[in-house]
Formats: C-alpha cells, structure tokens, sequence
C-alpha cells in the first residue's frame, strides 16, 4: 500500500537531510507505528505519505514515495484526498466549518458524496467516536481533547484506504484514548483500513501496532515487529522498561503479558518501594489559594465552586476526562481566563487585579495551544525577549532552558515551523525564565517524548526545591505518577478527589500507571522504584524468558 524507495528528504536552509536513504513497506490493512525522539522526523515521513512534503512544506525530495502505486512527487495532496486521511497534531488548526456535524461533513461534500451517504457515515461516526451529545456544538467551545475526536471524525467519513495520525491521543484522557484506538483498530481489523501513527504516549497504543519504525535520529529509519525493534528503541513505554529490567524475552507490550509474567519480581520486591524513589509530599508555607472558584460559558458551568490550596514546593496534577474544567480552573486562577465567582490569592494578592507583567512575576501559565504565545519570527528572538523581560529572575537563561527539553533548535527557525512538542518546549522554556511562584501547565507533555519529559520532570523538581508551586492539567497519568506529590480529581466542573499521588492513581482503574497496573498489589508507579528496591549486585533467576 506504502512504499518509500531510498527517500531523502532535505529542508532549503538545513544542514543535513530530515529524512536519509529511507525505505520501508507498509503493507495494506497494517497498523504501523512511527516512534523516536523529538524532531527526529516523524512529522515529515508522515507528511510525505500524502504530498503534503515537499509540496507545501518546501524542500527537496530524493527517491519515490508510492501509495496506492500513486506517485506522491507527480500527486498534491488534493490528488491524494481520497486515499489519505491525515489528522494533524493540532486539530483547531485544521478546522474549517463552525460545528461538530458541520465539520463531520465538509470532507465529503469536496468528494461530492452524495447527501444520504454524507448523512449516514456523519451519524455512524459519531456514534463510533462518542460524539453525538455534541453534534451542535462550536468547535471553538468543545475542549481539546473532544476537538482530537472531531478532527479524526471528520477524516473517517470520507473512508480513506490509508489513514495518517500524528500524535492522535495526545489530548484525550485516558478512557477517551481507549475508545479513539479501539475505533482506530476496527478499521483495521474489520475494513482493511492501513494506518500510520507517530505517538510519543507509547504505553497507549504500542499493543495494538503490527509494525514500528523507528526513527533514530539520524536520518535513518529501520522497520520491524514491535517487540524487537522497542528492545533497543531510543524511547520506550514504562512496560518495556520494566520488561527490561526484567531482561523478559521476547519483550510484553500490554499490561496483560507483562502481569503473566511479574509474579517472580513481585516475590523479589517489598511492598511499597524505597522512602528515597517514593513521591512525598511538600511541605510549607500557603503559595496558592483559591476559594470558590465559578467559571461560566452561557448556561454551562464550568468550574462549580471549586477550592484549592497549595503549598511552596507542592507539585499538584489536576486530572478528570475532557470537559471537567480543568483548562478553566486554570485560567481561572491565572486571571486572564473567566471567573465569575471566587477569589485567588498568590502572596496576598489577585492576578486578576495585577497588570499583566506583574500577574506573571506571580503566575504564569502554558495553554494547551502554546503557538498562541508565540509572535516573534526567530526562536532566537522569543528568547532574547524572554531573557529581557525576566532579567531580574533568577531562573537559567531562558536557551539554556529550551536545550534542556529540546536540543538542536536553531537560533534561525521560526516557531510556526516548528512540531508540535518543540513549540512547547519552546514557550516552557520562556515562561519558566521568569521563575513565577506558581506556574500553571495545561497539557504539558503533549508532543513531548520520553526524554523531553524527564528534563520536564528535572526542571519541575528544581522549582519545587526553590518553594515554587506547580498545578498541572494532565492526562499523562505516567507523568503524574513519576513527578506529583499530589492528585485533584474533576468530573463535571467539581473536585472528586484530592490525595497524594499513590493513593489517587493506583486506587483508580484509568489513572493508575503500567507500573502499578503490573505490579499490584505492590505500591510502585514506576520503573525506577523497582530498579531501587532491587540489589543490584544479584541476578534476577526466572526473569530471562517468559
């Protein structure tokens, strides 16, 4: 169905190939899985499948890239419309109507489906991805995450052969996730749809992948079953971590195989892991406190009343599935956002009452659309204004901070050029540089790989030694589980739970980690607390082979 001949891919300006001497088969009815760090390529081998790369992206393109033996360099992608779906990592931007069912159908109406076609796949669709409750709704006021589902949604109805998905989950809570994938997985089961898929949450949908290619970083690219290539694989979900440290041959990939196979490692380890690795929680003095918080669009309410209070030090996650208020409680309490009711108080005073520059010397707060941040036309220059605008902080220039999450970002480029997870690491980098007393996070990790996360989680961990506070809205449950003291639960606008980190996620189905999951009824959430408990200076007997 897809074939890359010896393709190079080079960017006007670069000074070495995106993409080098790649090829690869994808055969029909696949699920192919595209995996490696951040800005390795993944985005522009996708983009190649359907023209998008070199026709509108610029650049020079070396060898052949078939699909459906169309010939993507003599194709634009309006010639590939039919045969390839693509969703992007940013669902708004792609959008071009003004309602769920309206954008449902605008695909099909440039294939000039007929209309009792068009109505039926519209009403098939969203009842396959959950969405008929918001049939009517704005697209603008649906959260990011029911803005994920619409944008495949609106992809799915024209029934392509070849679907492309970057980073399709990265939005979505984890139940919501399930449902999109499992979708995803009929269609290839049951249709014979092939689809290609780059994710950096690999623990969600590694198990249901028949191939990976992994990008290394260098230009190049290997193919093969995924329990082979994730073996060496420079990213990896903490299932195969644990898988091998565990040396487990060949490698488990869901939950399910590696429980089979952990009852020895249990047997090996205490109950719950050593007081050095486990998450604690901060102590201090009052850094946030929030009181009745009302945050209202029209009729629907948000944000009920709801209370929090954090400590200096204390990093907090704030979990529920999409539509919970999560964004709006936190920019409800950033003051830029709606707040038709409560109170904030971040050293005795209110950013809603503070002028903008000194609100951020208070709070500062990274949206789910970090681009929105972004107006200057060099990355050098974004930083140049950090740095000036933050010269009193204390914090790392605001470089040293970028290279940290995202190394190899040239001074040159321009931020709208950039992927998705490098444009977040980017306005990270120039909001942290001014060292507020608490920072707001709205999806963090979306787009960021496993790497990128662990410098996220090092600088996180250095503001909390400085008595910063950090409030993070989140749906990467294994972020939460290796860096948060503590967990706020919402569902429809209210708190449901509030609790230290082990006790939340491990006693909840959804949240809980693959760690935990695999080990229960142990207490660990990661795999470097089980590398801890163990002694390192002993073998681990019946953990070769499965």
């Amino acid at each position: 169905m897809i074939d890359f001949d010896r393709v190079t891919i080079t960017y006007d300006g670069a000074e070495r190939p995106v993409l080098r001497e790649v090829s690869l088969h994808v055969a029909e009815g696949e699920l192919c899985l595209v995996v490696g760090r951040t800005g390795v390529g993944k985005s522009t081998l996708l983009g190649a499948i359907n023209g998008l790369v070199p026709h509108f992206t610029g650049g020079t393109l070396g060898g052949r890239v078939t699909v459906a033996g169309r010939d993507t360099a003599a194709h634009p992608p309006r010639e590939l419309a039919d045969v390839v779906g693509v969703v992007g990592q940013d669902p708004l931007a792609g959008f071009v109507t003004d309602t769920v069912e309206e954008e449902l159908a605008y695909g099909m109406e440039q294939l000039v489906i007929a209309p009792e076609v068009m109505r039926k796949r519209v009403e098939e669709t969203l009842d396959l991805l959950g969405l008929a409750a918001l049939r009517q709704r704005p697209l603008i006021e649906i959260s990011g995450g029911q803005q994920q589902r619409v944008a495949i949604g609106a992809v799915l109805t024209a029934h392509p052969r070849v679907l492309v998905l970057d980073e399709p989950t990265s939005a979505l809570d984890p139940t919501a996730a399930e449902e999109v994938l499992a979708a995803i997985t009929r269609l290839v089961h049951d249709l014979g749809l092939t689809v290609l898929l780059a994710e950096h949450r690999l623990e969600r949908v590694v198990q249901y992948a028949d191939t990976v290619v992994h990008l290394p970083g260098d230009g190049t690219a290997a193919a093969g079953p995924p329990a082979e290539m994730l073996l060496t694989a420079t990213v990896a979900p903490p299932v195969v971590e644990l898988g091998r440290l565990a040396r487990w041959r060949p490698l488990p990939l869901s939950v399910r195989d590696a429980r089979r196979r952990a009852g020895p490692l249990r047997a090996r380890l205490p109950v719950s892991p050593p007081a050095a690795s486990a998450t604690g929680a901060a102590t201090g003095e009052t850094a946030l406190r929030a009181r009745q918080i009302v945050v209202r669009y029209g009729e629907v309410v948000a944000v009920r009343g709801v209370d929090l209070e954090l400590h200096g030090g204390e990093i907090a996650a704030v979990m529920g599935r999409n539509g919970s208020g999560k964004s709006s409680l936190l920019w409800a309490i950033q003051g830029a956002g709606r707040r038709q009711a409560g109170a904030v108080a971040i050293a005795g005073r209110d950013p809603k009452d503070l002028p903008p520059r000194e609100a951020r010397a208070l709070v500062a707060l990274v949206p789910q659309t970090p681009s929105d941040l972004l107006y200057l036309n060099t990355v050098g220059a974004e930083l140049a204004q950090a740095d000036r605008e933050s010269a009193a902080s204390k914090s790392p220039p605001a470089r040293e901070l970028l290279d940290q999450l995202a190394p190899r970002i040239g001074d040159d480029a321009h931020p709208r050029e950039l992927s998705e997870g490098q444009r977040l690491s980017l306005v990270l980098a120039i909001q942290l540089r001014v060292a507020p007393r608490v920072v707001l996070l709205d999806e963090p990790t979306r787009g960021l790989d496993y790497g990128a996360k662990a410098a996220l989680h090092a600088i996180l961990q250095r503001l909390a030694a400085q008595r910063r506070s950090v409030v993070i809205a989140t749906h990467d449950v294994e972020f939460v589980a290796a860096t948060c003291d503590r967990v706020v639960v919402m569902a429809d606008g209210d708190v449901i739970a509030d609790g230290p980190t082990p006790e939340i996620v491990v006693a909840s189905p959804a949240f809980a980690p693959q760690v935990a999951k695999i080990l229960a009824p142990l207490r660990y959430l990661k795999a470097t607390q089980v590398a801890d408990a163990l002694d390192e200076s002993r073998s681990l007997p019946g953990m070769v082979s499965g």
